[in-house]
């Protein structure tokens, strides 16, 4: 008999972050606003002792490990350390760092969830057009079911919509708001 586990786990994605890549500056306070939502999600998630997962662009620096990232990101001011200060991962969060896109590419995060007996995935982050969707994918072909979060997410503004179209079009995930995902997560 399978082990059960927490109904769901919150993925965050790229958002420990410099916003030194073309087109941070655009999507800066959509990326500020959506920690605010993803650190409330954290503590519903706290809360239930259901699991917190950042997953996160290693920014090419192969020596350097997570929390010396997060401290980066805090040094560097602006929306980075507004948003690393925001959403700073603690003993409690796992994390996993990712060469690529996908948060299921070249890392240990499908092992970790096995562990976890997880098999509801919300996501939020950044870039919803590249990062996000492309974790979505991944993890929708893995058979695990997926919501991901419109007011917990930010990228290209002007790609948001065609994002949620491909996303739920193609029945790769659910887009609903933190509220609703929450309450979907639990059920």
């Amino acid at each position: 008999m399978a082990q059960a586990g927490p109904p769901a786990a919150l993925l965050v994605i790229d958002m420990i972050s410099l916003l030194d890549f073309p087109g941070a500056e655009r999507m800066a306070p959509r990326a500020v606003a959506a920690a605010r939502r993803i650190q409330k999600l954290r503590g519903a998630f706290h809360e239930r002792a259901w699991p917190v997962v950042f997953a996160n662009d290693n920014f090419a620096r192969w020596h350097s490990e997570f929390r010396e990232q997060v401290a980066m990101a805090m040094h560097a001011g602006g929306a980075a350390g507004e948003i690393a200060t925001c959403l700073d991962p603690g003993p409690r969060d796992h994390y996993v760092l990712k060469p690529k896109h996908s948060a299921f590419l070249s890392t240990p995060l499908p092992v970790l969830l096995a562990k976890l007996c997880v098999r509801r995935l919300l996501l939020t982050g950044m870039a919803l057009e590249s990062c996000v969707l492309a974790t979505a994918v991944d993890a929708h072909s893995r058979e695990f079911e997926v919501a991901v979060v419109k007011d917990g997410v930010a990228g290209a503004p002007d790609l948001a919509a065609p994002t949620f179209k491909v996303l739920e079009g193609a029945h790769t995930a659910r887009v609903m708001t933190s509220r609703a995902a929450l309450a979907w997560a639990a059920r």
